[in-house]
């Protein structure tokens, strides 16, 4: 499996708190790059711009890419561009919301 994909699998156990379900069916992540050495850049959003969790989030993602043995360093960055919506939510996310 890729470095990338692997993230992709790691970050399915980064749990939004509020919300109580993974920042990847939440459609947080905009996208993962692995460069040659193995650093991982991961491109994400919050569901708000002002979230009380936002050090917890990213650091949940930090830690779960880290855990990868392969991987070198790790750069998140937030963006708010574009803007996220429950529409970026997986299906399975919004049935999990919708009750």
């Amino acid at each position: 499996m890729s470095i990338a994909n692997q993230v992709k699998e790691a970050l399915y156990s980064v749990i939004d708190p509020e919300l109580g379900i993974n920042i990847v069916d939440l459609g947080l992540i905009y996208d993962i790059e692995v460069n040659k050495t193995n650093d991982v850049f991961v491109t994400m959003t919050l569901t708000t711009p002002g979230c009380p969790l936002h050090d917890s989030i990213v650091g949940g993602v930090e830690s779960a890419i880290y855990y990868i043995n392969e991987v070198g360093k790790v750069d998140v960055q937030l963006v708010w561009q574009p803007a996220w919506t429950p529409e970026k939510m997986s299906d399975q996310a919004k049935a999990m919301l919708m009750g």
